[in-house]
């Protein structure tokens, strides 16, 4: 785990303050969880400095009153980075890094159709997945939708 020891020293002297936690559960898997704030600087360090040249996809777990959106890199094929961030339910904006990875933009587009995630800058934000006539502000992925309430308002439509 000596690559993934000196990545992480590296992630934690760029970062600073904006570093919540390292986690390295396993040889070549990583999870850093970050400051909303510090998304753009760090994905930019990760792919410019630490050669984290793939982004598999980017994910997003309902928590409650907060939305984790979760950034999957992929370092030479062989190491494996989560980077997280939270943010609430009542903002949940925060940049977006399609300028930094064009392919960035379909992803951003899938965490705002099912989670409400607003991706500041993002140059598309039009619905990816949902129906035509899915009802504005409805969010399938949050907690607060059960699948009976689901059903109903869509059936409305």
């Amino acid at each position: 785990m000596e690559k993934e020891n000196e990545i992480v020293e590296k992630l934690k002297s760029f970062l600073e303050e904006n570093l919540v936690n390292v986690i390295i559960p396993r040889k070549r898997r990583i999870f850093v969880h970050i400051k909303r704030d510090a998304l753009r600087e760090t994905i930019e360090y990760l792919m410019k400095d630490l050669k984290f040249k793939h982004l598999s996809t980017i994910t997003g777990v309902d928590l409650g009153e907060r939305i984790e959106v979760i950034y999957h890199l992929s370092h030479e094929g062989s190491i494996m980075l989560s980077a997280k961030l939270t943010v609430s339910k009542k903002n949940p904006n925060i940049s977006t890094i399609t300028d930094v990875i064009p392919g960035a933009v379909l992803y951003e587009r899938e965490v705002h159709d099912l989670l409400g995630v607003n991706f500041k800058g993002h140059p598309d934000l039009s619905p990816l997945m949902l129906p035509e006539k899915w009802p504005e502000g409805v969010y399938p992925l949050r907690k607060e939708h059960k699948l009976k309430h689901l059903r109903q308002i869509t059936s409305e439509k």
